[in-house]
């Protein structure tokens, strides 16, 4: 004698395929997205040099974080008593001038330092553009 079996309805789903689309979709996008380069951005150029009354005060930050100060060697803890000795004028300007192999934490360092200790005038030294 056969019988026969009724089969039932299944109300479950099977998820196990969704898986493993979503892990291979999400290996795709990390073997893809260090190619992308969305951090790229392009500086823009100073067109003219801007004319200072007198000549400013340059401190150089090189690529490895030694500082000068007017071409003269120079300590990170010397550089604000030497600077307010030379900024005896008013009207005269720091800039800071960094390597472009400069790590920016360095020269983000030195600017803030002088910002912060009351020092006004303080820009960046830029090359113009040719």
């Amino acid at each position: 004698m056969s019988r026969t079996r009724k089969r039932r309805m299944m109300n479950q789903i099977n998820v196990v395929p969704y898986i493993d689309v979503t892990l291979v979709l999400l290996v795709i996008f990390m073997v893809t997205a260090p190619m992308t380069n969305p951090g790229v951005i392009d500086l823009p150029k100073v067109g003219q040099s801007l004319k200072q009354p007198s000549t400013p005060i340059v401190v150089t930050v090189k690529k490895d974080g030694l500082l000068e100060l007017d071409g003269d060697k120079i300590q990170r803890d010397e550089l604000l008593v030497k600077v307010k000795a030379k900024l005896k004028n008013k009207e005269r300007a720091v800039v800071v001038a960094g390597d472009e192999k400069a790590e920016y934490k360095n020269i983000v360092q030195i600017l803030d330092l002088l910002q912060t200790n009351k020092i006004e005038k303080v820009g960046l030294l830029t090359k113009p553009a040719q």
